[in-house]
């Protein structure tokens, strides 16, 4: 699950420096308190989605092991 949260904020990463760079004016520099709580929020999504993400997949091998027996 930790390899998990790293892929997804790698790419919750990515995503908002694209979208920065479509941007049509350039985005003002955060403080240190918000580049902070910015990182902070990244993290806690990616590792929310790790934890859908898990169970969705352990839940469907259950039923999978279930449903074959």
């Amino acid at each position: 699950m930790l390899v998990l949260t790293v892929l997804i904020s790698t790419g919750l990463r990515w995503r908002d420096e694209r979208m920065a760079r479509m941007a049509p004016r350039r985005p003002a520099r955060l403080g240190l308190v918000a580049g902070v709580k910015a990182k902070a929020n990244r993290w806690v999504t990616a590792a929310a989605l790790a934890v859908i993400l898990t169970l969705a997949i352990l839940g469907g091998l259950h039923w999978i092991n279930v449903w074959a027996e």
